[in-house]
């Protein structure tokens, strides 16, 4: 007997378990849904089909031959699309990693107006820290690491070399089938060098027809727009197109102290809206070529392009208000994928990825005026800008390549092997100062991260992987000096520097039963200074160092993971991480010296020892309910500064303006076929807590003059009714919904209370 899993759909379900009762026979479907059962006795059988996420189906089959015997299955959380429901991943594949992996399943956040980041911001360890709103400079931390320390990657792609018109915060929801966050130790597979862990995208790639398309329109003028959409045909000629779109006003309200242009008045605390903060962009996706060959699983060659436009309201700080600055960048990206299993012989499995960046970013400030928070602003006589007059633009011209080869040997042994390569080469500009040394000048350089690993897996219970790493970076750069001792006499000298280094790592997983893993993992992890960080980019306010080392990090986790049910529709899960890091010149960003910019800076050594975890309850498909929360003790370790004999004020201090005790709580309520048969309604909650942390050091200064991020609590409610077993569906969300303070980074204020309405339609049509 063989058949397919399918829900109802028509997309396959990986890895259900298929029952025939009182037989002992069963069986596993694999990841393209597909069983077989063998020596059926003939007669008439009862087969049971279970899978995690859907209702278990009985069917009545009688055998008397071969059959086939495809089955439909509901989704018992259908109704979750629209709500955070964050924790292991759904599949056999992801949930047995022995590395500290939380996988989202985003196709149960698919009608909510959640861009990826927002998303990632409701996991245990995970903070997503924002300038402001749509389309704003963010960044993502995990247990204590941020920015570039935390690697993002699209089906195992780096997106280092995106730009800013492809950013986690302008992402929609639906591009991912699945999101996966590594806490620290990060498999060879993800290619590059992370810090303190990773972020990985996985999309839906199976070969299927399909269109999912949705718009949104919310508080502030805030306008969303999602389409995607495949083709694949029997002859394996593949297509997709994913495109996307952003426009806001941000004209949040904020509080701020305000002081009188003309007369120096002072007006404290004064709730006004911002004014100069529109954000757009439009990104589009296209890939075609063939799936399903024997000389290629998947050959596909596309493009991305994109564009995005930003106000610049503030500098790092909402002390600097800008009435006129913006910036603008474009992503102009040919790419390359192909996957090939079973090449020349049976195990051997090749993934090569390659893509090349010809985009360009702007920064624009030519007009000589000073704004206060109220929007006036004095004018200027002559020729200079808000913050530093410039039209500069520049190309980084980057480019990255992977490759990726596994062998798998046997059920316990595999092998494999990973390359990427990196080359960045920024050309600048500016028109109004064109003959410029200063933008002549070189800024390039060439990563390339080689890794190589081995896994072992034992009776289904016992898994380990130990991996070696290999990091290489070439910076050539130039430093100017006066050669003659005259005025105004300056000249450049080139350099080029040279590092290398190697790391290595391990992790096992052991089940001790059915129902309850505990896991251990460790990595002397090297990550190499970004292009940005060394060089700056003035579109993010950041401000470069050529001084940059690379920062070092051992990292340690342990953690365990149980689900248990009772009364048989009561189910509760526990995960909990224990973590330590050890880092060496750990790079962190600081504000500059006139406090409008920031810029990174080596802070020697920092540690940090932490605990997350999450609880959750489900009662059948009725109930959901769940909270996690984080604790992360990141102190600084540096016992004498550079050029000092004497010990640092600020040792064994809080990294400062770094969130340590923050957490989620959510619930959601599930009523099936209301109005209708098919049609379902959920109505849900989520509350996000930070706990108050310091901006600066908490040894700089007396009690009343520090200055804090305080308290934070945001709650957001969503109702989403879904028709047609998920084909039509409209989500209702309210966002900051008791209007609270909420603030980020350099106690930069994040948007105020807010609504939205998003509209979706999805259709699928499975390709056997």
């Amino acid at each position: 007997m063989s058949g397919k899993v399918v829900e109802n759909s028509g997309e396959t379900i990986p890895f259900a378990t298929v029952i025939i009762e009182k037989t002992g026979l069963s069986v596993i479907s694999d990841e393209n849904g597909n069983y077989i059962l063998k020596n059926v006795p003939s007669g008439k059988h009862t087969l049971k089909i279970s899978a995690m996420g859907f209702a278990v189906q009985k069917k009545q089959i009688e055998v008397s031959g071969n059959l086939d015997v495809s089955i439909k299955m509901e989704g018992e959380l259908q109704e979750l699309e629209s709500v955070t429901v964050l924790g292991r991943s759904q599949t056999d594949k992801v949930n047995k990693q022995s590395y500290s992996v939380t996988a989202i399943d985003a196709r149960k956040l698919h009608n909510s107006t959640l861009d990826l980041s927002h998303a990632l911001d409701r996991v245990s360890g995970v903070r997503n820290r924002e300038a402001g709103g749509v389309g704003s400079r963010s960044e993502l931390s995990i247990n204590g690491f941020s920015g570039n320390q935390i690697k993002v990657f699209i089906d195992g792609v780096p997106m280092d070399n995106f730009g800013s018109s492809f950013q986690m915060n302008n992402i929609p929801i639906n591009l991912a089938d699945r999101v996966e966050v590594y806490k620290g130790v990060v498999p060879i597979w993800l290619g590059g060098d992370a810090l303190g862990g990773a972020i990985n995208i996985v999309t839906n790639s199976k070969p299927r027809t399909f269109v999912d398309a949705s718009y949104s329109f919310g508080s502030f003028n805030t306008h969303r727009s999602s389409i995607n959409a495949g083709y694949t045909a029997k002859s394996g000629f593949t297509t997709e197109i994913n495109a996307f779109q952003n426009y806001s006003d941000n004209n949040y309200w904020v509080n701020v102290d305000v002081a009188d242009l003309n007369t120096g008045a002072y007006f404290p605390n004064q709730r006004v809206r911002r004014f100069h903060d529109k954000y757009r962009n439009e990104t589009v996706i296209v890939n075609v070529g063939v799936t399903g060959k024997k000389y290629a699983d998947k050959l596909m060659i596309g493009f991305t392009g994109g564009e995005n436009q930003a106000d610049i309201q503030t500098g790092a700080r909402m002390v600097s208000v800008f009435g006129k600055i913006y910036r603008k960048g474009s992503i102009v990206m040919p790419t390359l994928k192909y996957q090939v299993k079973d090449l020349f012989t049976k195990g051997l499995n090749v993934n090569v990825t390659g893509n090349y960046n010809f985009g360009y970013e702007q920064n624009i400030d030519t007009v000589f005026r000073r704004y206060n928070w109220f929007g006036d602003y004095k004018q200027y006589e002559g020729a200079g800008g808000e913050r530093s007059r410039t039209l500069r633009k520049f190309y980084n011209n980057n480019g990255i390549a992977t490759a990726n080869a596994t062998y798998t040997l046997n059920d316990r042994h595999s092998f494999m092997v990973n390359n990427t390569f990196n080359t960045f080469d920024r050309k600048e500009s500016d028109e109004l100062v064109p003959e410029s040394l200063v933008y002549k000048q070189p800024k390039k350089t060439q990563k390339n991260v080689l890794g190589l690993g081995y896994k072992l897996d034992y009776n289904d219970k016992w898994s380990t992987s130990v991996f070696l790493k290999d990091y290489s970076l070439k910076t050539t750069y130039s430093r100017s000096y006066n050669p003659s001792g005259a005025t105004g006499d300056i000249a450049y000298q080139k350099y080029v520097d040279h590092t290398s280094t190697t790391g290595y790592g391990a992790a096992t997983s052991y089940y001790l039963k059915r129902n309850l893993q505990i896991k251990a993992s460790y990595e002397k992890t090297y990550r190499l200074p970004s292009p940005e960080e060394i060089f700056g980019n003035v579109n993010d306010n950041l401000e470069g160092n050529l001084a940059l080392k690379p920062e070092s990090s051992n990292n340690y986790n342990v953690g365990a993971s149980y689900q248990t049910s009772f009364s048989e529709k009561n189910a509760l899960s526990f995960d909990v991480n224990l973590l330590h890091r050890n880092a060496v010149d750990f790079i962190r960003p600081t504000l500059n010296n006139n406090q409008t910019m920031t810029t990174n800076v080596n802070q020697g050594k920092v540690t940090n020892y932490g605990i997350d975890g999450e609880v959750r309850y489900s009662y059948s498909n009725r109930f959901t309910a769940g909270f996690n929360a984080t604790y992360q003790n990141i102190r600084n370790k540096t016992m004498y500064e550079p050029n000092q004999n004497y010990v640092s004020p600020f040792y064994n201090d809080r990294i400062p303006n770094m969130p340590y005790l923050f957490g989620n709580a959510d619930a959601t309520m599930f009523f099936n076929n209301v109005w209708k048969k098919g049609n379902n309604l959920s109505v849900g909650y989520n509350l996000l807590y930070v706990h108050t942390y310091y901006l600066s050091w908490p040894s700089m200064g007396s009690k009343d003059s520090k200055l804090e991020i305080p308290q934070q609590f945001s709650h957001d409610l969503n109702a989403v009714y879904t028709m047609a077993n998920g084909k039509y569906n409209i989500a209702l969300e309210c966002k900051n919904l008791l209007d609270n303070k909420l603030y980020d980074n350099f106690s930069l204020q994040k948007p105020s209370r807010a609504f939205y309405i998003k509209l979706r339609y999805y259709f699928s049509k499975s390709n056997n």
